[in-house]
């Protein structure tokens, strides 16, 4: 029978291992099958406890819920880090569908639950399949395992860099998404100021119709053109996540 201290602190891991799953790009989605998800994070959380963990000793209720509070504080900002890279991709593809028009169609999205353009959906799942294509999921274990080494359970010291670094983090990512969209959404803008010369050019144009029909195909083009340089792009957004997850670790080293 388990002693007390032991299920103590099995349970820290599982707070730990739940919020970062649960937020997690990869496992947190809304198509997942929520028996894999409580089997992957028990798994996760008995296997890293066995290698990392040591039981607890006798702690008051209030100083348990500390720990716990603790733990679910540390997932989700692992878990963030996470987020950030998917929300870059989805801030350029966003930035390249309200310049081509496709913002006014969208679809349910679900992983989320809500009506995303179509645009953001595609540019997504590529950067997910070549998450997988990298084994990334690799490193998103690695990182909760080193997560216990650094950051060890029973303890309520938060390092004070976190807020810092994550804030870094996100303005790294937000820049980084509008720099993946650059080349096709200066196009399109290009494609606006043609647009007001040949409506001062040519007043009897249908400009709705003329512009709407034109910035389709041009950004069917200039994503086509630009398809080579999607695969370098994606792999430094791949690169961003490692040396995010590495940050975050360094910074919530106690």
């Amino acid at each position: 029978m388990l002693e007390p201290g032991t299920l103590a602190a099995f349970g820290l891991y599982l707070v730990r291992s739940s919020a970062l799953i649960l937020s997690a790009p990869l496992t947190g989605t809304g198509t997942s099958f929520a028996g894999v998800k409580i089997a992957l994070i028990a798994s996760l959380s008995l296997l890293f406890y066995s290698v990392t963990g040591s039981p607890l000793a006798d702690v008051s209720g209030f100083t348990y819920v500390l720990f716990a509070l603790r733990e679910l504080m540390l997932g989700l900002f692992l878990g963030f880090i996470l987020q950030m890279i998917v929300m870059s991709v989805r801030v350029s593809s966003e930035l390249i569908g309200h310049e081509m028009g496709f913002t006014m169609s969208s679809v349910v999205d679900p992983n989320t639950g809500v009506n995303m353009p179509l645009l953001v959906q595609i540019y997504e799942l590529l950067f997910l399949l070549g998450l997988l294509a990298m084994n990334g999921h690799h490193f998103f274990m690695r990182a909760l395992l080193e997560s216990f080494n650094r950051a060890p359970v029973g303890v309520v010291a938060i390092d004070k860099n976190i807020p810092e670094m994550a804030l870094d983090f996100f303005a790294e990512m937000f820049t980084a998404g509008i720099t993946f969209a650059a080349p096709i959404t200066v196009l399109l803008a290009l494609v606006s100021v043609l647009v007001g010369l040949l409506t001062r050019a040519v007043p009897q144009l249908n400009i709705m119709e003329f512009s709407f029909n034109l910035r389709i195909a041009l950004g069917l083009v200039a994503m086509l053109i630009f398809a080579p340089v999607l695969a370098p792009a994606m792999t430094r957004l791949l690169e961003t996540l490692i040396d995010g997850l590495n940050a975050g670790l360094d910074a919530i080293t106690v």
